[in-house]
Parts: structure tokens; C-alpha cells; sequence
């Protein structure tokens, strides 16, 4: 199949395209840099004209309130482009959890978009995953200082970002699921835990405090960033820091 990848140059869309192509599928990286702006449209009907899948991996470039026009904007341009084009299968990924957690406008965002995808014109697929494991030093900058790191026991089930592209890979080849898939990894921690475990591998000596108010994931009530009936992708936390 033809399957263009917009975002197909960040962390996940490039390997999403390295998968699809490894199975025999012609996928095509888009972003800015290759000339595809999904905001302005520019170059968005020639990127999925004749093609079989879009997938979106596309990213706001804020996590506030802004995040919602970007999503409403983008998804809008790329259905249009894909119903004009003929597409028949259209793939967004999406966080296990994220129509649970209002209080955060990132979170909304991402559940207004899949709104806009379910509604469309086009058949589609939501892959849901939760917390990558390739942004836990993030997590641990945002409330960290010289002596410590403050964080919740928020539960986190983090997943790899392999294991994620091949399960967006997996999906995007088959046939339109109308609905949502969730994958996950396959172990739950606090997330104050999984600080202390991935400071530990680092030699970092800095101490984590449990603090119910630190950081964005302290807008998490219960656990609803984990699923433990999800897909469970393979790759566990300890395996993947070492």
C-alpha cells in the first residue's frame, strides 16, 4: 500500500515509516521540512493524492490552550485532503486516558481530535498509548531542582516508542478499525517510582518527594493514564533504561 506519514520525520513517525517500508509498503514521510504544512495546506493534496493511508503523528507545538486550535485546524485540512484524494483508511495516535483528564488542555485537545477524526468523511483508526518511556527525563525536568524531584504517584504503565510504532504500523496496514485500539507497556508504576528507578540508573543522587501537587500529571485522578486490558507491548522499563 501507499501510505503517507504526516510527522513522518519525528520520534515515532520515522520509525513508523522505517516499519511499513521494512513489510514491503511504500510509506512516505511529510512534515515542513519536506514541504507539507498541515496548517496552511500547503502541499497537502499532492502529499496524499493516490495514497491508500494517511497517518497523522503530527504534533501541536504547545501543550496549552492553543493545543486545540492546532488540532481543530489540522485534522480539519488533512480530511479534506484525504477525501479529495480518495484515502481509505486514515490512522491518528492518540494517549490512553486523554477524554479522562479535562482539566488539562493538551488532553482535551488531543479527545477534540479524535472527535473530528470519528465524525469525518473518512474510515479511520485512534491508536491510544500510554506515557513513552522516552520522556521521562522530561517529566523529571519540569519539577526538579539541585536536591530534589517532586512528583505524584500518579500510575503510569510507560510503553517504549518501538513498541508504539509498530503497533501504529500494525494498524495502519490493516483494515479501518472505526474505533480505538490501546496499547500499553506491560508494567504499572507510581510515577514518583519510576523517578527514583530511572534517577537510580543515572547515579543521579538527587532525592524524589512524593507530592500530590507537582508537575502536570498531579491534574491525574485515579489511573486513568494506564490500562491494563490494553495491547501490552513488550519492551519493559528497566530493560529499555539499560
Amino acid at each position: 500500500m501507499k501510505i503517507a506519514v504526516m510527522g513522518g520525520t519525528g520520534l515515532i513517525g520515522s520509525q513508523v515509516v522505517k516499519d511499513l517500508n521494512a513489510a514491503g509498503h511504500e510509506a512516505v514521510p511529510h512534515s515542513k521540512s519536506t514541504g507539507v504544512d498541515i496548517m496552511s495546506g500547503q502541499g497537502l493534496d499532492e502529499a496524499v493524492a493516490g495514497v491508500d493511508v494517511v497517518v497523522n503523528l503530527t504534533n501541536s507545538p504547545t501543550f496549552d490552550e492553543a493545543s486545540l486550535a492546532f488540532f481543530q485546524t489540522s485534522m480539519d485540512n488533512l480530511l479534506a485532503a484525504a477525501q479529495k484524494g480518495g484515502v481509505g483508511h486514515f490512522v491518528v495516535l492518540s494517549i490512553v486516558g486523554t477524554d479522562q483528564v479535562p482539566e488539562l488542555d493538551y488532553y482535551r485537545a488531543k479527545a477534540l481530535q479524535e472527535k473530528i477524526l470519528a465524525a469525518g468523511p473518512v474510515p479511520y483508526s485512534i491508536v491510544r498509548a500510554t506515557q513513552f518511556m522516552d520522556f521521562m527525563d522530561a517529566v523529571l525536568s519540569w519539577t526538579a531542582d539541585a536536591d530534589a524531584v517532586r512528583l505524584p504517584a500518579t500510575p503510569i504503565q510507560p510503553i517504549a516508542s518501538k513498541d508504539v510504532a509498530a503497533a501504529v504500523a500494525e494498524v495502519a496496514a490493516g483494515a479501518p478499525l472505526n474505533g480505538i485500539r490501546n496499547i500499553a507497556g506491560p508494567e504499572i508504576y507510581p510515577l514518583d517510582e519510576l523517578g527514583r528507578i530511572t534517577l537510580s540508573h543515572k547515579g543521579d543522587s538527587r532525592t524524589v518527594v512524593t507530592d500530590p501537587t507537582a508537575g502536570m500529571f498531579a491534574a491525574v485522578k485515579g489511573d486513568v493514564l494506564t490500562d491494563k486490558n490494553a495491547h501490552l507491548a513488550p519492551t519493559r522499563y528497566t530493560d529499555w533504561l539499560s
